[in-house]
């Protein structure tokens, strides 16, 4: 190991999906890389776990953006969407209303505008000292979400009081609202263009794909860095490795460890639970085959979903996998007391009993999505200077969509500074949808 990564060009710390979209874009490009993790696997906080012939992701985040977008990274070709029924069903805790996808997508489409007039859209000027996005005469006015829903006279009778709170609440994992207008306006643009959906056999699909296109020996396990230069790290377990350029591509936490100085957000914590039901209660009810999102308007629970009925891959034959999501303080419940919170909710949006479901896995991430706060920038820097380079969900949305982004700026970046062609100026996905 170290006498290949004595010669390589780029040493990226980090193989969750902005690490390894970088290091496809960089490799496709000529440029030698190495990627280091400090996990026992891939993925970052897109793993998705196997027990007992389930596949059970650790992030239960439906994903918005168009299948196209994601497959404009190189590696991300042969993903396979499974996706959701059109439309969404919100319960109001007695029953469900289906609103369908004519409606809810221009219910979205509406309400984008709106936040669009609400929060005019102006260059940004960011302070690369402080790492923040600081108002001039040239600052985009980002208002707080729930302050521009507020602004009611601006959306169409009803269009936000029916889906669009629980909608924006689940695509940002941010059930209070609080974080910035602009990104959801981008948000529920990306859902009017298509269907949610699931990535076919888990989350995990993603950084294994990126990881099965990268020169084998590119990807590197159980290797922990300890400190980073222009020119080379420092690891626990094999000493200094040189390079001529390294990128870190971590969470933010982890980032600031070794980038010092670098501003590290607040946080939005999730909790993923995985029920399996028994076969009495799967022989009763047709909501086991449904395919819909449930977005409920009341209780901790903020979606839930059939999962082995959107992706069968994700399920033993005969099983039936349904995942659900808690966002805010209910997250940090011990998971003992969550599942009983949330049974009673489960029960009257599925119409029937709990009592013989199992729970299969419960994961809590209290650092599960980087907070955006308006004034959001979506594109923050992702050169430290000429050598040193960070990307990942915090650089750009607290997405998957946005780690993605952030790995090609940090490509295009370095690219740059080596002299080399710069990535094809395509439009980032935000950019796209603004």
């Amino acid at each position: 190991m170290l006498r290949t990564a004595s010669t390589v060009d780029v040493v990226i710390v980090g193989a969750g999906p902005a690490g390894l979209a970088a290091a496809r874009h960089l490799t496709g490009a000529g440029v030698s890389v190495t990627v280091l993790e400090a996990a026992e696997r891939i993925g970052g906080r897109s793993v998705t776990d196997r027990l007992d012939g389930f596949r059970l992701d650790r992030c239960g985040r439906p994903l918005a953006v168009p299948v196209a977008e994601l497959r404009r990274t190189p590696g991300l070709e042969d993903l396979t969407p499974r996706p959701f029924a059109p439309g969404l069903s919100v319960h109001n805790g007695q029953r469900a209303q289906r609103i369908g996808a004519p409606r809810s997508t221009r219910g979205a489409l509406s309400a984008a505008r709106a936040l669009t007039r609400a929060a005019r859209w102006l260059p940004t000027h960011t302070d690369h000292r402080s790492d923040r996005a600081t108002p001039t005469a040239l600052t985009p006015p980002d208002r707080p979400l729930r302050d521009a829903l507020a602004g009611r006279p601006a959306f169409p009778p009803r269009a936000h009081d029916a889906f669009l709170r629980p909608l924006l609440g689940t695509l940002l994992c941010d059930p209070r609202l609080r974080g910035s207008s602009r990104v959801a306006a981008a948000a529920l643009r990306a859902y009017a263009q298509g269907p949610l959906w699931l990535p076919g056999g888990g989350a995990a699909a993603v950084p294994e794909l990126l990881a099965a296109a990268l020169p084998p020996g590119t990807v590197r396990t159980s290797v922990h860095v300890t400190s980073v230069s222009v020119t080379g790290v420092s690891t626990a377990e094999h000493g200094p490795i040189p390079c001529r350029a390294v990128l870190v591509a971590t969470g933010a936490r982890d980032a600031a460890q070794l980038l010092p100085g670098l501003r590290v957000p607040a946080f939005h914590p999730v909790t993923v639970l995985h029920h399996t039901a028994g076969t009495a209660s799967q022989g009763r009810g047709a909501a086991f085959r449904d395919t819909a999102l449930v977005l409920p308007t009341d209780g901790p629970v903020a979606h839930s979903y059939v999962a082995g009925a959107i992706d069968p891959s994700r399920t033993p034959p005969g099983r039936s996998l349904i995942t659900t999501t808690v966002l805010g303080a209910a997250a940090a419940l011990p998971l003992s007391v969550l599942d009983k919170t949330v049974r009673p909710q489960l029960e009257r949006i599925y119409g029937a009993h709990t009592d013989d479901w199992q729970l299969l896995t419960g994961h809590h991430d209290p650092y599960a999505v980087p907070a955006m706060p308006a004034p959001h920038d979506p594109e923050r820097p992702v050169r430290v200077l000429a050598g040193l380079y960070v990307c990942g969900d915090h650089r750009d949305t607290g997405t998957l969509e946005g780690a993605l982004n952030s790995g090609r700026r940090a490509a295009r970046a370095l690219l740059q500074d080596f002299g080399l062609p710069a990535l094809t100026a395509e439009p980032d996905v935000l950019r796209a949808a603004a």
